[in-house]
């Protein structure tokens, strides 16, 4: 297959699209909580968020090896295994979920005594904690049914899921918060309904494909003994990996907790410029993993370059978009998501921080889509293991001598280590996936 920037853009666009909802749903819970005026509530909800996204994407290896395998079983053209590919991700998925539901309780006391804070906000973020949980399960099911479709490049799919997802979400958080006036409870609540939507209408996908490729559950190919323990290994290097990532950011949010409500719902506010640039850029390293993947289970070599060149182009482009919409209209979003006007004031001071960012970022998240594309697990592991280390000790000598202004510089260095340490594996990642062409 000829990769064209058109082939690049029929997977990246409705990615991005479909991405551009999840951080709007922490837009519009920033904002609808940001209507209240006590500041915690805006803290309550950006600690708890931060737990949720440590738990899901914990378990982002759902989606990220989902992805990266079922890529290669369209290069090899093996559709048994494509089907296999799904069954064995949304089996682990589901079973993962209910063991989180099972042990929620100590999981949540744990998880806000470290995040620490006001007690105001421990006790708002318990309240939504509480409601929140019960998504777990259709959650991870969902990161499985996103990476099968993503994989296989059938953007599309991955697109209505997503979007309806998204918008669910939102406009029940709008309704149970202004209207019913449930406040976080009403947040948290509507993430389970729109997450067990999200997964009736993906299982509907789901089953047309599987018709469409006449394979059945089979569970002797399923559970088979050495492509599970394959799939458990490369899993656990993914997980590794992310939960270094959300380390990185849970480190970030816990010491502005520390350092007051103010600082916190101020780093929260900005986080969603970050966020709402990381998910657009996404849309091409996703496009990165499955052309990436593609070529690799085909063991076509100048696809891979291809596919990399392309991909990458119009990404930084995108970071360099980002970069300049947050300089443009950083302050407008800020006086729009926040009431309190201290929070305006301090998120004005460090918006320069959040300028920045997609612009360093944007190479680092292509060699996410390229690294899961070629199943280089153990490389992203390592890597990103390096790459935190650097972040805790640029952040042990930044905060101590310029505050909050050297946690952000922290979180820059961290992105940018990255970067830098994953290109110097990407040699090393052509040879084993090509070894035998």
């Amino acid at each position: 297959m000829k990769l064209t920037h058109r082939s690049v853009l029929a997977i990246a666009i409705p990615i991005t699209l479909s991405n551009v909802t999840e951080p709007l749903i922490g837009v519009v819970n920033t904002t609808v909580i940001g209507q209240l005026p006590e500041a915690h509530y805006i803290g309550a909800v950006s600690a708890s968020t931060l737990i949720f996204s440590f738990l899901f994407w914990g378990f982002g290896f759902l989606r990220l090896s989902t992805g990266g395998l079922s890529a290669q079983a369209v290069g090899a053209k093996d559709d048994a295994e494509l089907a296999a590919v799904f069954w064995r991700s949304f089996s682990l998925a589901v079973a993962i979920g209910l063991a989180l539901l099972l042990a929620s309780p100590l999981i949540g006391k744990l998880a806000y005594s470290l995040i620490g804070g006001s007690n105001e906000i421990r006790t708002e973020g318990l309240t939504y904690f509480n409601y929140r949980i019960w998504s777990a399960p259709a959650a991870l099911a969902n990161f499985s049914i996103l990476g099968w479709f993503v994989g296989q490049a059938r953007a599309k799919f991955a697109f209505y899921t997503q979007v309806f997802l998204n918008v669910v979400n939102m406009s029940l958080s709008a309704y149970l918060v202004l209207v019913l006036h449930m406040n976080v409870a009403g947040v948290g609540l509507a993430a389970v309904i729109a997450e067990y939507a999200a997964v009736i209408l993906g299982l509907v996908f789901v089953a047309r494909r599987m018709r469409s490729l006449n394979e059945r559950f089979d569970s002797t190919r399923v559970f088979n003994a050495t492509k599970l323990l394959s799939t458990l290994s490369s899993n656990g290097d993914i997980m590794i990996r992310t939960l270094c990532l959300l380390f990185a950011f849970a480190w970030f949010t816990a010491r502005g907790a520390r350092a007051g409500d103010l600082v916190i719902a101020t780093n929260a506010v900005l986080l969603n410029f970050f966020e709402m640039s990381a998910y657009l850029i996404d849309g091409f390293s996703y496009a990165a993993e499955s052309l990436v993947g593609q070529a690799v289970g085909a063991k076509n070599r100048p696809q891979f370059w291809q596919a990399i060149k392309l991909t990458t182009g119009w990404a930084m482009v995108l970071g360099a978009l980002c970069s300049f919409i947050i300089w443009l209209g950083g302050p407008w979003f800020i006086d729009y998501m926040a009431v309190n006007p201290e929070v305006r004031s301090m998120a004005r001071e460090y918006l320069g921080w959040t300028i920045l960012l997609p612009i360093i970022s944007v190479i680092c998240f292509q060699f996410d889509g390229i690294f899961t594309g070629a199943m280089a697990t153990r490389d992203m592991r390592n890597m990103m293991a390096l790459s935190l280390g650097i972040y805790m000790i640029s952040w042990w000598f930044l905060e101590r001598s310029f505050g909050n202004h050297g946690l952000w510089a922290s979180l820059n260095i961290f992105l940018l280590a990255r970067t830098i340490s994953f290109a110097a594996r990407v040699p090393a990642i052509e040879r084993t996936a090509f070894q035998t062409a």
